[in-house]
């Protein structure tokens, strides 16, 4: 895995970014952009990412990188998503999720090597080696609570999967539940999930999918839940593989929640490696360290090392880091213990509620390691 930071000066921009190089030039790369605090307002802010962004196209590591995704995160969605160019050639979303830096955007971007972008409506895929790759972001409902939002969202969702003759079940990697007030209406969402799961014989004897379920604030007003996917047309049978860390977590459905802890995607020159958004618990399925935040962030990271290791993998292969935090007072121990910890990898600290009170912060990461696995390349 290779790291890199860039300071663009002139702009005052952060860019860190990982690639993950492969011989067979399919090359991958995960960047964060973030910005100095220059008290300007958020359309300069917004100007400065972007012209840091475009000027990646001159960095070599991004030759004939064609750009899969970017998810701003914003300091006050319902008034700034208005200014968010939308960009045909990538999917894009946004939530509010402040960048706890003090600056109002940031942005994750990334980014597939010799392969082309194509989007039917608000899908974005791109297909190689006998693979597409589905993503959708930024889904929303308006109607009702968030147990009908959710359900009407993973019912639309399906509709969409089955236009490209897959299923939720079989074909979805990974997804995002950002949720309005998380406190009062997560459970409402996790029950609308649950009983959509168990109608797709998804149930903890079978699977689940890796996920994150997390306070976010959508543009949208009327909107309660934003929902967004990946999905891979072209697995084989085995090709997913769950993992647990049952010496560190235990089984989410013991709680009544219906999630994988990880999920690894076996190609046969790497495997991705999806860890869900995981906070300070044991396998009890207990909150530790309640009110501690640098022995909650410990034990987190143990969690998270523990399912790299079932993977095969260790932190030396994440490309990037979420990390959400509850109460910003807590910033400046968190992004000093990560800085020290993660001095090179990607990462990013927003302010985003937990979904038990308890929990004060919660990490989700992608890593990907070289592998000579019995399928195709990806």
């Amino acid at each position: 895995m290779l790291y890199k930071y860039i300071y663009f000066d002139d702009i005052r921009t952060n860019v860190q970014y990982s690639l993950f190089s492969s011989y067979n030039k399919v090359d991958e790369l995960h960047v964060i952009i973030s910005l100095d605090q220059l008290n300007d307002t958020f359309c300069n802010q917004k100007d400065r990412l972007l012209f840091a962004e475009k000027r990646l196209n001159s960095v070599a590591d991004f030759n004939n990188a064609s750009l899969v995704f970017k998810r701003f995160f914003l300091s006050d969605a319902v008034n700034q998503e208005l200014f968010i160019d939308k960009d045909p050639s990538c999917c894009i979303s946004s939530i509010q999720q402040p960048p706890l830096n003090g600056t109002k955007i940031a942005v994750w971007l990334y980014y597939v090597k010799n392969v082309d972008v194509k989007h039917n409506d608000n899908t974005f895929f791109y297909e190689h080696n006998g693979y597409t790759h589905l993503w959708n972001l930024g889904m929303l409902s308006g109607e009702n609570d968030s147990y009908c939002q959710t359900k009407n969202i993973l019912e639309n969702y399906t509709k969409i999967l089955n236009t490209y003759n897959v299923n939720i079940k079989d074909n979805c990697v990974r997804t995002w539940f950002y949720v309005r007030d998380v406190d009062i209406q997560y459970m409402p969402m996790v029950v609308a999930r649950r009983e959509f799961f168990e109608n797709n014989s998804m149930t903890k004897d079978s699977h689940f999918i890796a996920s994150t379920g997390i306070g976010g604030v959508p543009a949208s007003p009327k909107s309660i839940i934003q929902f967004g996917a990946y999905a891979i047309k072209g697995l084989k049978n085995g090709q997913q593989t769950y993992i647990k860390a049952l010496s560190h977590l235990n089984p989410t459905h013991q709680y009544g929640v219906t999630f994988e802890r990880g999920t690894i995607v076996h190609f046969g020159d790497r495997d991705h490696i999806v860890i869900s958004g995981t906070a300070s618990i044991n396998n009890k399925g207990e909150v530790l360290h309640s009110y501690d935040i640098e022995k909650q962030t410990l034990r987190m990271w143990e969690n998270v090392d523990a399912l790299l290791k079932e993977a095969n993998a260790s932190f030396d292969e994440v490309m990037q880091i979420i990390v959400y935090l509850r109460d910003f007072a807590d910033y400046a121990v968190v992004k000093k213990m990560f800085d020290d910890k993660f001095p090179q990898t990607p990462y990013l600290i927003t302010l985003a509620p937990v979904c038990r009170p308890n929990w004060l912060i919660e990490m989700e990461c992608v890593a990907v390691k070289k592998a000579n696995n019995n399928f195709a390349d990806f």
